[in-house]
């Protein structure tokens, strides 16, 4: 049997309708795992490596009011899409990576726009958005596996709940950990070499 007959006929089984989410977070949820756990590592050293002790630089907040009744309008908006895509994951195109994502583009518009993101500075608050998701996937691995199925093995009737919970955990965690990456980011205060000029 070819991989995709094998995946449609075990698809019922994987608690969710669409076939990217079941092979994510049911089939091949080892790799999911370790490729969450890679992006906490990478989350911790970026903000670790930071040259300043506050990502969030009170200096780099605009006063431009019509800047900031765009952002009123756009953040609500842009929340409202990744909580759509975090629904939808589960029976059509979405999931934890795509609103995690625009949850770090929403992050990264407020940051542009100098609206204040207090929850950025990297103490506790930061450090458990980051590690939110793993924590959350592991604890479902270890529990399913004490209670006697295997690791990352979901009971059938929890299957779909358990896959939802896991999402809204990776969701917070990839847009802390791609929104921390982007602050903690040295800015050159050099220009930008002009098209023509030879270095």
């Amino acid at each position: 049997m070819d991989l995709p007959a094998l995946l449609g006929a075990s698809l019922e089984d994987s608690g969710v309708s669409h076939p990217v989410t079941a092979v994510l977070l049911n089939f091949r949820s080892y790799d999911t795992l370790l490729e969450i756990g890679v992006l906490v590592i990478a989350g911790i050293a970026g903000i670790s490596l930071a040259s300043t002790p506050s990502l969030e630089d009170p200096e780099l907040r605009s006063s431009d009011a019509l800047l900031h009744a765009l952002l009123r309008w756009f953040v609500p908006l842009m929340l409202m899409l990744a909580a759509y895509l975090l629904w939808a994951g589960s029976y059509r195109p979405g999931g934890a990576f795509q609103a995690g994502a625009v949850l770090a583009g929403t992050g990264v518009l407020m940051r542009l726009g100098g609206l204040p993101m207090d929850f950025i500075r990297p103490k506790l608050l930061l450090r458990g958005g980051l590690v939110l998701g793993f924590a959350v996937f592991l604890l479902v691995a270890v529990t399913g596996a004490v209670s006697g199925s295997a690791f990352l093995a979901y009971p059938e009737h929890a299957a779909g709940a358990l896959i939802f919970t896991i999402e809204i955990g990776l969701t917070l965690s990839i847009g802390m950990i791609l929104l921390a990456l982007f602050v903690a980011a040295p800015v050159s205060e050099g220009s930008e070499p002009e098209e023509g000029d030879e270095s």
